[in-house]
């Protein structure tokens, strides 16, 4: 199979959105989230970090329904996550948000590309914006290289094994709660059929669940605030079943908390990082 290098430079119309605090409640809840922050509508209510991931999901969907033909989208693997929080959303945001297909390139398993995605308010300030990296399995670059992919500014390898700072449990059921409470519809986590269909063992967790459970973990170990996250990334090194369990490993290294998470002793997200202001 065959995918274009023109299609860099796509992008779409900005798709709109409300933010509403059913829906920031709705995510932390889904992640199992206790903080009351996270659901005391009597104040501003604190968004997860990784929340972002909500309202990109149509803009990058209409994105790559424009450039990848059916038959290509179903290889594809979220391979990197690079996240700019400028700040956090707010319940009654009304945001817009963009997405440009900003760099591709071959590499040895597929055709690697990059999407920026970003999102602005009502007054046209930046609240985020997502560098999001996809690897198409067993697909060519054709066309010729217009560019290298975008490259995330990623964190260093650790030196030494980081320490353990807990275990997640992942429900049979957790894929299908995420994907109603994120408002996240991909059927290779909840529609078995599919997901076979597309050679997978069966079920897998979303990549972003399994970051957003991860940067929760982290954070609550390391004792750091949810609204002091400025910047979350990370590469993903492997799929999640259902039912297993996540181990998350993570240190403190001056404004950055540095993490890796593994399932049944495999990774399957390395060089993690999130950057406190």
């Amino acid at each position: 199979m065959k995918l274009s290098a023109r299609i860099v430079g796509t992008e779409i119309a900005p798709v709109a959105h409300t933010i509403d605090a059913r829906w920031l409640m709705a995510y932390a809840a889904a992640l199992g989230e206790t903080d009351v922050r996270y659901f005391d509508t009597r104040g501003a209510l604190v968004a997860h970090p990784l929340f972002a991931v909500c309202y990109e999901w149509p803009a990058a969907v209409a994105l790559r329904e424009r450039t990848v033909p059916p038959e290509i989208t179903a290889r594809v693997v979220h391979a990197t996550h690079d996240l700019t929080i400028h700040r956090a959303p707010r319940a009654g945001d009304a945001l817009q948000t963009r997405a440009r297909i900003v760099g591709a390139e071959q590499r040895a398993p597929g055709a690697f590309a990059v999407t920026r995605i970003e999102s602005r308010d009502a007054a046209g300030a930046l609240v985020s914006v997502t560098d999001y990296g996809a690897l198409y399995r067993g697909v060519v670059l054709e066309d010729g290289a217009p560019g290298s992919a975008v490259r995330a500014d990623e964190a260093p390898a650790p030196a030494a094994p980081l320490p353990s700072v807990g275990h997640v449990p992942i429900t049979r059921n957790l894929a299908h709660v995420y994907t109603e409470c994120a408002r996240i519809w991909n059927p290779i986590h909840t529609d078995l059929a599919v997901a076979l269909a597309a050679g997978l063992p069966g079920l897998i967790l979303h990549g972003t669940a399994t970051l957003a459970l991860s940067i929760s973990r982290v954070l609550a170990a390391l004792g750091a605030d949810a609204s002091a996250v400025r910047r979350v990334r990370c590469r993903f090194s492997g799929m999640v079943p259902m039912p297993s369990e996540l181990e998350v490993h993570a240190l403190r290294a001056g404004a950055s908390l540095r993490f890796e998470t593994r399932c049944a002793g495999s990774p399957v997200i390395s060089r993690g990082a999130i950057d406190l202001v």
